[in-house]
């Protein structure tokens, strides 16, 4: 006997495709009986019609290889479709960079760290493509301060030089002119 009307009938009862309808093959002819929704119901409620359950679709596999791949594994010359700029652009790993140095450059300003001239010249360097990480962009940083503070100091040297220097020749003339001044006195 075929059973086609009941498992049409269930499956538009139960919401799913006639795939995952189970009828009970020892009650086939009692489901045979069945020719309305209201009947269908009542098999489905007694336990001789069911819906079975959505088959499996494990991912575990998946996860292990991924997890392989992220060490690096399955990633050699035959495994490779795209060219290397296809897989990994240029032009992506350019912007990423110019970014990091840019949020550091912007930090450093905020902080105070830099003023806007070292600023700007830091920036532009950057563009030109100077830098090729963070570490090389902060040492360079470092270097500049270093050499400013540097000239700083060798110029605040220079200057107090030339006062004593100054301080001294004042000091110098002013003994000329007093010893001048007493000999004129001592001949009058």
């Amino acid at each position: 006997m075929s059973l086609k009307l009941q498992k049409r009938l269930a499956a538009s009862v139960k919401k799913c495709g006639e795939g995952r309808i189970w009828l009970d093959p020892n009650e086939a002819s009692e489901i045979s009986m069945a020719n309305s929704r209201f009947n269908i119901r009542k098999l489905i409620k007694d336990g001789l019609i069911i819906r079975k359950a959505v088959k499996m679709h494990s991912r575990s596999r998946v996860r292990k290889n991924l997890a392989a791949k992220r060490k690096g594994r399955h990633t050699g010359l035959g495994k490779r479709r795209g060219t290397r700029e296809a897989r990994m652009p240029s032009k992506i790993l350019w912007m990423r960079r110019q970014r990091v140095l840019r949020r550091l450059l912007r930090k450093y300003r905020q902080a105070k760290k830099i003023d806007k001239h070292l600023y700007h010249y830091f920036y532009r360097h950057a563009k030109g493509n100077t830098y090729k990480n963070k570490r090389v962009l902060v040492e360079s940083i470092h270097k500049m301060k270093a050499e400013r503070m540097k000239a700083k100091a060798l110029a605040e040297q220079s200057e107090a030089r030339k006062e004593k220097a100054k301080a001294k020749k004042l000091k110098k003339t002013q003994k000329k002119e007093d010893i001048l001044r007493q000999q004129a006195e001592s001949t009058k």
